[in-house]
């Protein structure tokens, strides 16, 4: 793995490269919170193991600016403070784990392994679903087809969303009320199916590619081809 270390005691910062370097990975070490945001934003890591109490700038307000621009690099805090109150600051600025000081370096390195793992089964969401000549951008909440943008409300996209995260499944009535309005939404309403006939009208009508949401009859809905 390639690791950067934000450590400002030197002697904790050796101690660390060394063993960690002894277990066949890269680290790149920072000595400030100045020099190892910097390094953040302009290189690639697989892991982040930082310190809290840093000059210039702490490690909560690094790890808190880093996931605001979305970098999603695996950060184990490793500090001194050890409260019930500090593990809350640090997890809720973004970091996935947290060590006190003193530590065990055995436990250490089966934290470090332990995120690597969970870093590699994480499967991020797909910026772009597609279905037939369908897609929908999940950032813009911009759907297109035949290459024209299709204007939708909020309710109108999740439902879209649903459909298409869904290609091929016949989704029950009860599950589309519970998924999109909430768990306490009234079965009775007709609501469900005023909402897909909108989305119908607006993902189907006035295109040459057919139809693409389905009334299955006493289950529910699906999107699928004919």
């Amino acid at each position: 793995m390639k690791i950067l270390l934000i450590e400002d005691e030197p002697k904790v910062a050796a101690f660390i490269k060394k063993g960690l370097e002894e277990q066949h990975h890269y680290v790149e070490v920072a000595y400030d919170g100045q020099v190892g945001q910097k390094a953040i934003m302009q290189h690639d890591y697989d892991l982040i193991i930082l310190d809290v109490m840093l000059p210039l700038i702490n490690g909560l307000k690094i790890s808190a600016n880093i996931r605001e621009r979305g970098i999603q690099t695996p950060v184990l805090m490793l500090t001194a403070l050890n409260t019930p109150g500090n593990i809350v600051d640090g997890l809720n600025a973004g970091a996935d784990d947290y060590l006190a000081k003193p530590f065990h370096f055995s436990e250490l390195l089966a934290r470090i392994n332990a995120l690597y793992r969970r870093k590699m089964h994480f499967k991020p969401e797909p910026v772009k679903l597609a279905f037939a000549d369908l897609s929908l951008d999940i950032n813009t909440k911009i759907a297109t087809r035949e290459g024209r943008q299709i204007v939708l409300t909020a309710k109108e996209y999740a439902l879209l969303e649903l459909f298409m995260k869904n290609c091929n499944k016949v989704l029950s009535r009860i599950y589309i009320a519970q998924t999109i309005w909430g768990l306490d939404f009234g079965s009775s309403t007709n609501i469900i199916d005023v909402y897909i006939n909108y989305l119908r009208n607006k993902i189907e009508k006035g295109f040459s590619g057919g139809k693409l949401i389905h009334t299955v009859i006493g289950m529910g809905y699906v999107m699928k081809m004919k």
